[in-house]
C-alpha cells in the first residue's frame, strides 16, 4: 500500500473534540487506500507547562530528564489518537520515539535524527495495522536516552518518517490554511498560494514567516518530500491547502512569490575597526561562541587602515552580541572605538525563484520603498531574495506596499 504520512500541531489536538475531528480526517485517508503514519504535537499549551515544570523543580536541570519530561506530552496525544482512530474501527496503535526507534544524536533537547529503521513499522503494517501513530518531536540517543528534537521537531520528524518511508505526500495540518504571499493580518490582499517552491518557502521560513519550521524544509528540499500545508478546521479537498514540491512542478508564478517580514530585528554597528587580514573571523567567531544568530552583514569602505563593520540579529540576543564583543576587545583580539546597538528596525524580504531571470527586481522593491518615504538601512542579497533592514514603525507600511507593487494578490 501506498504510504502517506499527517501531521497535526498542537492546536489540531489540543482538545479531545479537535482529536476525534483530525482522526476523521485520517479515517478518510485510510479509506482511499493508505497506510497512515501520523505525527502528533503536544496539546497546546501542554509543553509549556512541562517546561515551566522543570524550571520549577531544577533551575539547573539535566538536560537528559528535561528531555523526559518535556517529551511526555507527545506520548499522551499519541495514545490518545490511537484510542481514538480504535474506537472508529480503524487499526492503529501508538508508537513513541524509541519503539519505532528514532535514532538521534545526543545533544539533548536539540538532537538530529539520523536514522529512521522502517522494519517495525512496516512489520505491523503488514500484519493488519492501518495506522502508526508516532509521538513527534522525540527519539533516542544512541547510549538509549530520550531525546527532544527542539523547537519545530514534529515537523522534522513528519518530513524524517515521510523520506524514511518513501511516502506518498507528507500532509502537515495546522491552524493556517496553506501559505500565504504574506502575512494576512498585515494586509488582506494577501493570497493563498497553491504552490511554492522548496527554495523559495525555506527563505520565507528562514525570513519570518511561521507556517513551516525551517529544519523541516531543509528536510523536506533534500529528500524531495512533496509537503501539503493544511487547515486542521476547514473542509478539505483533494486541492486544498498549498503544496511545498519542487521548481519543476510549478508551470507558472510570479516573479516574486511572497514578501516575509521579522519584527523583532537589531542592527549592531562596530565603529572604526581596525582593517585587517583576519577581522571578520575575530568579530563572528566570538559572537557565534556565544549563539549569537547573526543575519545580514555589512563592511563599510575602509578609511585609514579603519572600518565599520554592521550586521543584525535578534533583539533579544543584543545583551549577549554586546558582552562578547567587549570581552573580544578586552583579549586583545579586536579593537573598536564604540559598539552602537539599534533596536528599533524590522527586515522586510521579497522572495522569488523567477528573480534568477528577471532583472530589475531589486530597484523595482527600493523605487517602492523610497516612494512610501521609507529609508533602507542594510541591503543583502541573494540569488532568490532580496531583504533590507528599515525602521520598525514602517515595517507594515513597506510589506503592504511592496505586496502592491509586485501585484502579489493576481495569480501568475
Amino acid at each position: 500500500m501506498p504510504v502517506l504520512v499527517m501531521k497535526f500541531g498542537g492546536t489540531s489536538v489540543a482538545t479531545l473534540d479537535r482529536i476525534k475531528r483530525a482522526a476523521k480526517r485520517v479515517g478518510v485517508e485510510v479509506a482511499k487506500g493508505y497506510d497512515v503514519i501520523v505525527i502528533v504535537s503536544a496539546m497546546s499549551g501542554e509543553t509549556n507547562k512541562l517546561v515551566g515544570f522543570v524550571g520549577e523543580t531544577s533551575p539547573l536541570y539535566d538536560a537528559r530528564e528535561y528531555d523526559a519530561v518535556v517529551s511526555s506530552g507527545e506520548n499522551v496525544t499519541a495514545g490518545l489518537m490511537a484510542l481514538t482512530l480504535q474506537e472508529m474501527d480503524v487499526p492503529a496503535r501508538s508508537w513513541q520515539g524509541w519503539q519505532v526507534p528514532v535514532k538521534t544524536t545526543s545533544a539533548h533537547s536539540s538532537a538530529r535524527i539520523e536514522e529512521i529503521p522502517t522494519d517495525n513499522i512496516m512489520a505491523k503494517f503488514g500484519e493488519g495495522m492501518k495506522v502508526a501513530v508516532v509521538a513527534g518531536f522525540q527519539g533516542v540517543s544512541p547510549e538509549g536516552r530520550i531525546t527532544t528534537l527542539g523547537r519545530g521537531g514534529s515537523d522534522t520528524t513528519a518530513v524524517a518518517f515521510a523520506a524514511a518511508f518513501e511516502a506518498e505526500r507528507c500532509d502537515i495540518y495546522t491552524d493556517v490554511d496553506g501559505v500565504y504571499t504574506t502575512d494576512p493580518r498585515v494586509t488582506d490582499k494577501a493570497r493563498k498560494l497553491d504552490r511554492i517552491a522548496f527554495e523559495e518557502m525555506l527563505e520565507l521560513a528562514s525570513l519570518g514567516a511561521k507556517v513551516l519550521q525551517t529544519r523541516s524544509v531543509e528536510l523536506a528540499m533534500r529528500y524531495k518530500v512533496r509537503l501539503r500545508v493544511l487547515s486542521s478546521f476547514e473542509e478539505q479537498s483533494d486541492e486544498a491547502g498549498t503544496l511545498v514540491c519542487a521548481e519543476e512542478e510549478i508551470m507558472e508564478s510570479n516573479v516574486v512569490a511572497g514578501v516575509a517580514f521579522s519584527r523583532d530585528e537589531a542592527k549592531m554597528t562596530l565603529i572604526s575597526v581596525a582593517d585587517r587580514p583576519g577581522i571578520a573571523a575575530a568579530i563572528f567567531g566570538p559572537l557565534s561562541e556565544a549563539g549569537v544568530n547573526v543575519d545580514m552583514i555589512v563592511q563599510n569602505i575602509s578609511e585609514e587602515g579603519r572600518t565599520d563593520m554592521t550586521f543584525s540579529c535578534p533583539v533579544d540576543q543584543v545583551a549577549r552580541a554586546e558582552k562578547a564583543m567587549e570581552e573580544a576587545k578586552a583579549a586583545g583580539n579586536i579593537n573598536f572605538h564604540d559598539l552602537v546597538a539599534d533596536q528599533n528596525v524590522a527586515k522586510v524580504s521579497i522572495v522569488g525563484i523567477g528573480m534568477r531571470s528577471h532583472a530589475g527586481v531589486a530597484a523595482k522593491m527600493f523605487e517602492t520603498l523610497r516612494d512610501e518615504g521609507v529609508n533602507i538601512k542594510v541591503i543583502t542579497t541573494s540569488e532568490i531574495k532580496v531583504s533590507v533592514l528599515i525602521d520598525r514603525k514602517y515595517m507594515e507600511l513597506a510589506v503592504q506596499a511592496l505586496h502592491d507593487a509586485f501585484g502579489l494578490d493576481r495569480a501568475a
